[in-house]
């Protein structure tokens, strides 16, 4: 990215968003140019074609979207597939229309089918059947994966794709009906202790094993792929079997960083999606990033963070 070049974050006062602005003004880029849901909805494409028409960027990160936990994906599918088809449809296509130098997408690690084997590499994706609880949004993501090589292929755009594990960190959603695993955990911990509960509910068996990335360590993959990688095959991007935990041990990690003194409860009539989800990350680390952070530090920093809504 060149000095002066003007950047657009789609997304930016979400967890993502916000990290990507964090990471961009720390390094000296800019100018940056956003936008709030209430000023923009990118769903609509009339708004976007004439955004971009307006302030036509250089550079797009695409980090905007609707997300949840299992939950939030078991019972709102139409809208998890509905909103991101929209919102990748309009802001791809006009990026290119408008002269955008490149574009970043940002998708998730439930886009790989769910017995890849593992650790997941790039190449496993479309090879098998997706994991039922999220299968909406993964369908959803894979299309603006596909959109992006076709824009490619067809109209030479540039276009990448990084695919992230469970991201947690400032700024993150801790509404339990719809917050990702770690956050949930905060939460819950959090307010069992303050209210003195002997006990927490947590759903699930706690066998499955996931990886999870800081979201500002994301950020900095961010801005190395936008600056080195120009390759139309997705990137993942994660601390891989290094970071690789249970959700039981996970939960025991933040009843630990919060100071919960009372028992964990595991609730089997739950679903636990898949049982296993690492990604491999030899193509991020060969263009010199890594994760910097260890999850237990990232769990402390969260857990002190949170203040309960």
């Amino acid at each position: 990215m060149n000095r002066g070049d003007s950047i657009y974050v789609a997304g930016h006062t979400g967890m993502v968003g916000s990290a990507l602005v964090r990471a961009l003004l720390a390094e000296g880029h800019g100018p940056i140019v956003v936008r709030t849901r209430a000023d923009l909805d990118l769903r609509r494409q009339d708004d976007v074609d004439r955004f971009f028409a307006t302030e036509r960027p250089a550079y797009v990160f695409l980090a905007a979207a609707t997300v949840g936990g299992i939950w939030a994906n078991v019972t709102r599918p139409a809208e998890f597939i509905r909103d991101n088809l929209l919102i990748q449809t309009n802001v791809i296509d006009a990026a290119y229309r408008n002269g955008a130098k490149k574009l970043l997408f940002l998708g998730s690690s439930c886009i790989y089918p769910k017995d890849a084997p593992q650790p997941i590499k790039e190449e496993a994706l479309m090879t098998g059947p997706l994991e039922p609880t999220n299968e909406a949004y993964a369908i959803a993501k894979i299309a603006g994966i596909q959109m992006l090589q076709a824009y490619r292929k067809q109209y030479g755009f540039n276009g990448i794709c990084l695919m992230p594990p469970n991201l947690y960190g400032p700024g993150d959603n801790y509404d339990l009906e719809s917050a990702h695993v770690l956050a949930a955990l905060v939460r819950k911990f959090v307010e069992a202790k303050e209210r003195g509960d002997e006990e927490v509910v947590v759903w699930g068996t706690g066998e499955p094993k996931r990886e999870f990335l800081y979201v500002d360590d994301l950020a900095r993959a961010c801005l190395i792929a936008m600056e080195r990688y120009e390759g139309a095959e997705v990137l993942n991007v994660g601390p891989g079997v290094e970071g690789e935990i249970s959700v039981r041990e996970l939960a025991e990690l933040v009843k630990q960083a919060v100071g919960y003194g009372g028992s964990i409860l595991w609730d089997p009539s739950k679903p636990d999606g898949v049982s296993r989800k690492i990604l491999s990350n030899a193509r991020m680390r060969a263009l010199g990033w890594h994760a910097s952070l260890r999850l237990g530090q990232g769990v402390e920093r969260t857990a002190r963070a949170f203040r309960p809504q």
